[in-house]
């Protein structure tokens, strides 16, 4: 078996196939054996797990995954990577691979059928290209989930565990932190892949709550009004609500249910936190 979590195992496996990586598919592969430790110790992955890794690549984090989960079932989009992960993942009995776009693939039967509706613990190295439509589809299809352990870009990373006030705070960081407890458990620098992308990363653990920290009658109402806000964050909260299209919400009501959950009319969005517009969303 080739361990292919180095520099050199991974560009002669790369040689051998005459393989080229996709930038339209976002592909980085991990040269670093101890980032590689760190994700899956991190994950806390144990035999009773059914792991669901997305781009698995050529199977350098699915070979470590294998070693330590009941099961894993990797899911790649390129066709090309299919017969590599295969030649790479043969000695391993516990590994189902799939061909498929995650972001169109029903999860929820694959749990059924795979794992009998019990949860999944979601690894990936995430092409960023794509990193929030994922883990919103994920979080917002009810999918069941114990936590998403995925490598991310860095600034992103950053967004989803920052709270009021920050540059980086936004739609994303309530969005997340709503469903999951976020916690950033390593920094990765471009050296650690190849090809070197242009940004650095950062491996960030979402464990999934059992029930979201606030209550709301309505979610998609909530976070109508949230992305409302950052749509438009340097404008006054009133203001872009009343601006949103389809929303319905004129100044005079913006005005009020801010008064009954004790804010300012002239405060913006990026000031509230995730109970404030949970119970701002309440109020209107």
């Amino acid at each position: 078996m080739v361990e292919l979590g180095t520099a050199q195992n991974t560009m002669a496996m790369l040689q051998k196939h005459n393989f080229t990586a996709q930038k339209k598919f976002g592909q980085n592969f991990l040269i670093d054996p101890r980032v590689l430790e760190r994700i899956v110790s991190a994950a806390e992955i144990g035999e009773e797990d059914c792991v669901l890794e997305i781009g698995p690549g050529l199977g350098t984090m699915t070979q470590y995954l294998a070693e330590r989960a009941g099961r894993v079932i990797a899911v790649e989009i390129d066709k090309n990577l299919i017969p590599i992960l295969e030649e790479n993942l043969s000695p391993y009995g516990n590994v189902t691979l799939i061909n498929a776009d995650i972001l169109k693939l029903d999860i929820a039967k694959l749990a059924e059928e795979e794992n009998g509706g019990r949860p999944f613990k979601v690894v990936a190295n995430l092409p960023y290209y794509i990193t929030t439509p994922i883990i919103m589809g994920l979080f917002e299809s009810r999918v069941p989930l114990k936590s998403i352990t995925v490598m991310v870009q860095k600034e992103v990373a950053d967004r989803m565990q920052v709270g009021p006030g920050t540059k980086d705070y936004g739609a994303l960081s309530l969005a997340v932190q709503y469903y999951a407890k976020p916690e950033i458990v390593a920094n990765v620098p471009p050296n650690c892949f190849i090809p070197r992308p242009n940004v650095d990363s950062a491996v960030i653990r979402l464990t999934r709550y059992e029930e979201p920290p606030v209550q709301v009658e309505d979610e998609r109402r909530m976070f109508a009004l949230i992305r409302a806000a950052f749509n438009q964050r340097r404008k006054t909260l009133v203001n872009a609500l009343n601006n949103a299209p389809g929303l319905g919400i004129s100044k005079e009501q913006a005005k009020a249910a801010l008064e009954k959950i004790g804010l300012p009319p002239t405060i913006r969005g990026e000031a509230l936190t995730l109970e404030q517009f949970a119970r701002l969303s309440r109020e209107l």
